[in-house]
């Protein structure tokens, strides 16, 4: 299944929705497209996995791309949702750690949200 996104916002934050897989070619593309048009629009975006049912060693390396280039901007990106095959692959690689994750989409924005709205005071 190729992957397939929507986005929606949620408070001061955007939410990715994504399903299917993240894998080398079309996806990793699609992928670094949308959210970079997203973080132009928002300080935050959430990258909302829990329909992703595969992700290569491409897909992990876009998910760095993206967040080192989020950085660069003083923007942030978070990670929910999280499915086991994807679980395991970012806990391998250690990214878990370096990725602010949340159970949930709308978890991950209310975090979000509020951090940007600490910000601003």
């Amino acid at each position: 299944m190729l992957l397939r996104t929507s986005s929606r916002i949620y408070g001061k934050a955007l939410i990715l929705d994504c399903n299917g897989r993240i894998v080398f070619g079309e996806e990793t593309a699609l992928l670094r497209k949308q959210v970079k048009e997203l973080l132009e629009q928002a300080p935050s975006v959430v990258l909302n996995l829990s329909n992703i049912t595969f992700i290569d060693s491409s897909g992990v390396g876009e998910l760095v791309r993206l967040y080192a280039s989020a950085r660069l901007a003083k923007k942030t990106i978070a990670l929910a949702g999280l499915t086991g095959r994807v679980r395991d692959v970012l806990q391998i690689t250690k990214l878990a750690t370096v990725f602010a994750t949340y159970g949930t989409a709308l978890e991950a924005a209310e975090a979000l949200s509020a951090d940007a709205a600490g910000a601003e005071n």
